[in-house]
């Protein structure tokens, strides 16, 4: 038995696609959405819209940008001799929130996973190969998730890496295994880099 009228449930259905939100949550979006009025949800809509239109990838790091460089590789201040290595765009916004870094990053835009077909082909692996060979890059640290996947990417590039004699180090485990940078605080993230070590 159909309890919704096919847009509502639609809309249920697409909320319900986005990370961590269920049907409950999902209903709850749907009819806050509908509540709002025409301008809003429309101003939402327009909101969505425009960042899938302008929003496109750094053509040096990888990184969202509104250009073909993003703001931090322009920057001329960064060290762009350190290259910290991220799995995910989030995960330079709380590396910079530690205020620790300040060098460049690199975002591989997910990690190896054999079981869900994620080879080192789908991530940006041969675009970071291509900044380390200009022979400008000193150290490479490896700020990936401390999990399987994470890890067993970090070993994947640091392998890489090493022919270039570039020092490539692992932010220090005071992020907990299993666990994702996006929820750890600056706090611990700021110790992790302080004691980053070599791999």
């Amino acid at each position: 038995m159909d309890y919704y009228v096919t847009p509502l449930q639609n809309l249920i259905d697409e909320f319900e696609k986005l990370p961590g939100i269920g049907n409950k949550t999902a209903q709850r979006l749907a009819y806050h959405v509908l509540n709002l009025p025409k301008e809003k949800s429309t101003k939402f809509a327009n909101a969505i819209l425009e960042a899938q239109e302008k929003i496109c990838y750094c053509r040096i790091c990888q990184n969202f940008s509104e250009n073909e460089v993003c703001t931090l590789c322009d920057n001329p201040v960064r060290d762009k001799s350190v290259i910290c290595v991220v799995e995910n765009p989030k995960d330079v916004l709380q590396m910079e929130k530690t205020n620790e870094f300040k060098g460049l990053y690199h975002v591989l835009h997910g990690a190896i996973s054999p079981m869900d077909n994620v080879g080192p082909d789908d991530l940006k692996i041969k675009e970071l190969m291509v900044r380390i060979s200009t022979g400008e890059v000193k150290e490479l640290i490896m700020a990936t998730n401390p999990n399987l996947e994470g890890e067993t990417t970090a070993m994947y590039i640091s392998k890489l890496a090493k022919p270039f004699g570039i020092k490539v180090t692992r932010i220090a485990h005071g992020v907990p295994v299993g666990g994702e940078l996006e929820y750890a605080d600056e706090v611990t993230l700021s110790k992790a880099l302080k004691w980053r070590v070599e791999i």
